[in-house]
């Protein structure tokens, strides 16, 4: 098998460990938060006179929370481990374990943090459906904008790297790009105006459980491709060790 389709392999397996158990906790500790919040926007569309039909029941929306989790985890699996690939290729059998952990840090951060900070995650019926449209497209913007700032940090810090700058000037420089960013977005991108009409301590709960749930697929993402890495290199080792053996006797 070839480098690209280990990989390529690996991330799918580490995307979909990462989504069961991403998965696993927002089902488990964040949905009976957003079912407190789908309770409220029931009473106000009941006080408003808004009668809704019930498409999917509780349950299937949790189960469907589930299986969107897996997706979304396979699918940043395969594109994480083509990505690594892409960044490491030239040397894919050093530091397995690190490199995995910091490019999964480096995607929190570019895919999730940043556009995180800029527009927080709302509970279900907060929002009007006559700004879905540009609320959609602003978030998009600010992924973009945030995947460029991680894989310009990442590139200026090989580039300092290769002119002998110092650790710490490094790390400066690097935490400075996204710092940047994430202030660009404030000032170039658009405010979300629609009222947020829910119990402070919800909003702060659902917040919180929301970026919990983030945090655990792309760490876990990043360790299971590490220890994949670790355990190829192992297996690796011991093939390469067999022949010697033979050959020695």
């Amino acid at each position: 098998m070839t480098p690209v389709l280990s990989l390529l392999g690996r991330g799918l397996l580490a995307g979909g460990v990462s989504g069961v158990l991403a998965g696993g906790f927002a089902r488990l500790i964040a949905e009976p938060v957003m079912d407190k919040a789908v309770d409220i926007e029931s009473a106000r569309s009941a006080a408003a006179g808004e009668v809704g039909v019930e498409v999917f029941t509780r349950g299937e929306q949790h189960f469907g929370l589930m299986v969107a989790l897996l997706a979304v985890g396979l699918a940043l699996g395969a594109l994480f481990g083509l990505v690594y690939y892409v960044v490491h290729r030239s040397d894919l059998g050093s530091d397995a374990w690190g490199r995995s952990l910091r490019l999964a840090t480096a995607g929190l951060v570019g895919v999730w943090l940043l556009p995180f900070l800029r527009y927080p995650a709302n509970p279900p019926g907060v929002g009007s459906g006559d700004t879905v449209d540009g609320r959609t497209d602003a978030w998009l913007a600010a992924t973009v904008m945030g995947l460029v700032a991680v894989a310009g940090a990442l590139l200026l810090h090989s580039w300092l790297v290769s002119r002998g700058a110092s650790a710490p000037l490094r790390h400066v420089v690097v935490t400075a790009v996204p710092v940047v960013a994430l202030v660009l977005m404030f000032v170039i991108l658009p405010n979300n105006t629609d009222p947020v009409e829910v119990p402070p301590t919800l909003l702060w709960d659902f917040r919180v459980l929301s970026a919990g749930t983030m945090v655990i697929l792309w760490i876990a993402m990043g360790a299971v491709l590490g220890l994949l890495g670790l355990l190829g290199l192992r297996t690796s080792a011991a093939r390469g060790a067999v022949p010697e053996a033979v050959a020695a006797s």
